[in-house]
């Protein structure tokens, strides 16, 4: 792909001086899905600890300032890499620029990651559903390649809604990786069941998951029963809208919201609305 002269006024540089509590790292791979989804893997800090599930807040330096946002880690907390899954804003103040990076390039990186999509969040279950919409696929990315995970649940079911087919394709890659991988094959075995929707284009599973979900075609595809609080616990990202539908769906069967500092049944990521 040819860099436009435009392209190149962004190239991100690393600041002069590196301010406290920020790392800047070095931009590994690159690969862009669709006009508007790219995921990017970059270097891990020395000593930089999470766990799956948390978000940094990462950036770059346009001018002479660096702007930052939240960002779901896709990696899981082992990997030796960092793993993001990003979608492309044509006038998003930090989007407009990093979806032009390419490896070599800086990105920096604010020191503590937190976030509530974490396993320490919920209490002990039998079954956890992660509820994704769009890039909101990211934080399970990191949960559903950590081992604690399958540790912890017997089974864990994925869902991605999208608008397009296209929009799916992280998720599948996701899934081939862990069939290939030394390892996770072994620990995640028949335990991870994936099921993508879109919302535009003609596809085996169509419709939003709250519809899905309202009608029960989401249990029956899946061949397991209704929500029930006593086993099945609940992970959420996606649109404001899609937080609030599908929390009302999981509190409706009797599930309650948990945070770090008070488990419970299902728990929400609230930091990317908007």
């Amino acid at each position: 792909m040819n860099v436009s002269a435009k392209t190149e006024d962004f190239a991100p540089k690393a600041p002069a001086a590196i301010p406290d509590g920020v790392y800047a790292e070095t931009v590994l791979s690159v690969e862009h899905y669709t006009d508007r989804l790219f995921r990017f893997r970059m270097t891990r800090p020395a000593g930089y600890r999470f766990r799956s599930g948390e978000f940094a807040m990462i950036g770059l330096m346009v001018g002479e300032k660096p702007i930052y946002r939240a960002y779901s880690i896709a990696s899981p907390s082992w990997d030796e890499e960092l793993e993001f899954f990003s979608i492309k804003v044509p006038d998003g103040p930090l989007t407009s620029h990093l979806q032009k990076i390419k490896p070599g390039d800086t990105v920096l990186m604010r020191k503590k990651p937190t976030g509530t999509l974490v396993l320490d969040a919920l209490t002990p279950g039998k079954r956890l559903y992660m509820f994704s919409t769009g890039t909101g696929i990211a934080p399970f990315a990191s949960l559903i390649r950590d081992p604690e995970t399958y540790e912890k649940f017997e089974e864990v079911i994925l869902t991605h809604t999208c608008r397009e087919v296209a929009e799916l394709k992280y998720g599948f890659d996701l899934m081939e990786e862990i069939r290939n991988h030394e390892f996770l094959a072994e620990i995640v075995g028949d335990k991870l069941k994936h099921y993508p929707t879109v919302t535009r284009e003609d596809y085996p599973f169509q419709g939003r998951i709250t519809d899905l979900m309202e009608s029960g075609k989401l249990y029956t595809d899946l061949g397991v029963p209704p929500l029930d609080p006593a086993i099945d616990r609940g992970m959420i990202c996606g649109s404001s809208a899609m937080l609030k539908d599908t929390k009302e769906l999981l509190e409706k069967a009797g599930l309650t919201e948990g945070a770090n500092n008070k488990p419970a049944e299902f728990v929400i990521e609230r930091a990317f609305v908007g």
